[in-house]
């Protein structure tokens, strides 16, 4: 088996924190072999206090962008009905119909339609990507670009647009909050406190903001902090993204293309170069998060066995003794023979039975190649 076969992600785990476009992004990671851990960190629900849209809208009567993004048919609606309620209907209209007004997708053009105006395009796939592109295509230095926002904010859109030098205003006709059903966010926090995670996504700022606030009501907030610091990769889709965690110190990766592609790609790269490569009884030993690649045939390893396995790494062709062994699985107690039993399982996980050596009365080693010097030398 190749990594064709398994994909580059084979192995490791990833977190998503994101709600919007999350199927799309774990459809990505799965596709190239990665278990994911999905626990959104946001809920979308509609404004309650309508002051953040009043702004917002008055602010582009004032002052009329060149260019307007629709997101979503509920979101174009409940804006324009807004602005009626307000008494400021007739005056949006008049600035939409004089923009650029971009609508994504059918359903949002025939919002657009049913407000009596006409959209300056719509992109065939529905997507916010082929919007961007034409965005930035056309160039969008100097002008401005108020977006109506959907909930949790578009990955890397806004982003993409600043870096391209324009000025972007947010309509926030929703706004982001804590799910309601906690259960998944915490599970996604335990595998990342665990270090059951590879790396872990973010899509947005609140997004980490959220999932920092659920560690401090866990009392957990410093164990999150010291695994995202040391442990766990985290990847976010923008520099806007990552402001929250490097605010706390933590180094993150960004694509060059504030994009769910090329984020995973990026994933792509970063993971495996980070697996630990050895020669072992003349066998290509690559480690990884919940898998060993032998000689790029992919083997699952249970949790007590990578556990086993990384402590063996760490200290290639030395002896383990069974006593340091123990304290590395999980919950094992104080039995030795436990260290027995993982041991056999992963051996047999492994398929290659010589690649970890038993020393009798010492404990365990890696079967490691010797260096072409140390031939030599010998």
């Amino acid at each position: 088996m190749d990594e064709q076969e398994h994909g580059p992600l084979a192995g490791f785990t990833v977190g998503v924190t994101a709600a919007r476009r999350a199927d799309e992004l774990i459809a990505l990671l799965r596709r190239r072999g990665a278990a994911v851990v999905h626990g959104p960190a946001l809920r979308i629900v509609p404004l309650a206090d309508d002051t953040e849209l009043l702004a917002a809208t008055k602010e582009l009567i004032g002052h009329a962008p060149d260019v307007v993004v629709a997101t979503t048919a509920i979101g174009f609606r409940g804006w324009i009905e807004a602005a009626e309620g307000w008494g400021h209907g007739n005056e949006l209209l008049a600035v939409l119909r004089n923009v650029e007004l971009l609508a994504r997708g059918p359903k949002v053009k025939g919002a657009v339609r049913a407000a009596g105006l006409t959209e300056s395009w719509s992109p065939s796939s529905e997507s916010m990507a082929e919007v961007l592109d034409r965005l930035l295509d056309e160039g969008v230095e100097g002008r401005r670009v108020a977006l109506q926002l959907h909930g949790e904010p578009l990955p890397g859109f806004v982003e993409a647009l600043t870096a391209g030098g324009a000025e972007v205003v947010g309509v926030p006709v929703y706004r982001w909050m804590p799910p309601e059903d906690l259960g998944p966010l915490d599970r996604l926090l335990d595998a990342t406190l665990a270090r059951g995670l590879d790396a872990l996504t973010f899509t947005s700022a609140p997004a980490a903001a959220s999932l920092f606030s659920r560690a401090a009501e866990r009392g957990v907030r410093d164990e999150l902090l010291a695994a995202l610091r040391h442990d766990v990769l985290a990847v976010c889709v923008g520099p806007v993204t990552a402001l929250p965690l490097q605010a706390e110190g933590i180094d993150t990766h960004q694509p060059e293309r504030f994009r769910l592609g090329p984020l995973v790609q990026l994933l792509c790269k970063e993971l495996p170069a980070r697996s630990r490569v050895l020669p072992v009884a003349g066998h290509r030993v690559e480690i990884r998060g919940h898998a060993v690649l032998v000689d790029g045939g992919l083997r699952p390893v249970p949790p007590a066995g990578m556990a086993l396995l990384g402590l063996l790494a760490r200290r290639p062709g030395w002896v383990v003794s069974r006593a340091d062994l123990l304290r590395a699985l999980p919950g094992a107690g104080r039995d030795e023979h436990a260290v027995e039993t993982a041991m056999a399982r992963l051996r047999s996980a492994l398929g290659t039975p010589k690649l970890i050596q038993t020393v009798v009365k010492r404990g365990y080693r890696l079967a490691l190649d010797p260096s072409p010097q140390e031939k030599y030398d010998g």
